[in-house]
């Protein structure tokens, strides 16, 4: 069975954007693919500056994952650091990757100029080493990624290909794959741009976790235009478009169909909003459960990171055979 890997960082809160554009295309893909979802929290020291952070953030990610129905019979989810093969393997990619590559990366470049008065990490440089172990890892077959994450893929192929040419056939060569297209969710004041955790305000956000009147009240406020016609029109009508995305997302309807429903932008405002309330009900239950489980979570999470070690310790021995590193 082909294996495929999709890793989260636990930063920021989990919204609608990310569930309707991917989570829930994970949960779809978990009963065709041998499925591997990390909570990548080493990758999120890069950014982490306070005690106390990222291991709640990676708890209530993971019983997020759980909620949305990631199944831990099926696929395997577990926390990066709770595999210290991932960390074992990252030093020995460091030494496979030259500084030159690791300075042509465009995250880096980007990250550090928006970064210029504040602390800059090394992690931030070095990290799409420890990027290469996470996939390697795990002879993941196909990592699905988006054109921002496309170079990070390249750059592990590399490593990879120059590790086998140095010491030996060792890591399955992974194949960048495009994700199944969800939902495209934009912000609901600023519909021609995508809903983000990291906008300038959460006005246009719909939390997985947000409560009710507060997610029909964002809805109602919702940006459209001064024209009154309901159609499916993203170019000329983004407002309109992309409630109409959201509620067929939710229905299992085409935008196209919804539109003929529709003569006023209030009712199709109050429609949508019902919709998401009722989508993320079942998913809010499921997660406020776990929440008051620790025991039960963490058990989960146990059950993820004893699978992912598995596959992660044979992955790293072979490759430190391939080296010739003096066993313990």
């Amino acid at each position: 069975m082909t294996r495929v890997l999709s890793c989260i960082q636990p930063t920021g809160d989990v919204h609608l954007g990310n569930y309707l554009g991917a989570l829930r295309n994970w949960v779809a893909g978990q009963h065709e693919k041998d499925a591997f979802h990390g909570i990548v929290d080493l990758h999120a020291l890069t950014i982490t500056e306070a005690p106390d952070i990222v291991g709640q953030s990676s708890l209530q990610l993971a019983a997020m994952l759980f909620a949305v129905g990631l199944d831990p019979a099926v696929t395997t989810v577990f926390v990066q650091s709770h595999v210290p093969e991932h960390s074992q393997l990252g030093w020995i990619m460091e030494c496979q990757v030259s500084f030159g590559e690791l300075s042509r990366m465009t995250q880096f470049k980007d990250k550090s100029a928006k970064r210029e008065h504040d602390f800059l990490s090394a992690g931030l440089f070095s990290y799409p080493a420890l990027m290469a172990a996470d996939i390697l890892l795990y002879d993941t077959d196909e990592v699905p990624v988006g054109e921002d994450q496309r170079q990070h893929l390249e750059i592990t192929r590399d490593i990879a290909i120059r590790f086998n040419h140095r010491f030996g056939e060792t890591f399955v060569i992974p194949t960048a794959v495009m994700p199944k297209a969800g939902a495209r969710v934009m912000d609901l004041q600023d519909p021609t741009s995508k809903m983000s955790k990291s906008a300038a305000a959460d006005t246009g956000l719909i939390s997985m976790l947000e409560d009710p009147a507060a997610i029909m009240k964002k809805f109602k406020r919702a940006v459209t235009d001064s024209d009154t016609e309901v159609r499916f029109d993203r170019a000329e009508k983004p407002g309109i478009s992309n409630l109409l995305e959201i509620l067929a997302a939710c229905t299992g309807e085409t935008p196209q169909a919804l539109a003929t429903k529709y003569t006023q932008y209030g009712s199709l405002k109050v429609d949508t909003g019902e919709a998401v309330v009722e989508t993320l009900r079942p998913i809010q239950a499921r997660y406020h459960e776990l929440m008051t489980d620790r025991g039960q979570l963490q058990s989960l999470l146990r059950i993820g990171a004893d699978k992912a070690r598995s596959v992660a310790s044979a992955t790293l021995a072979r490759a430190q055979r391939s080296i010739g590193m003096l066993p313990a």
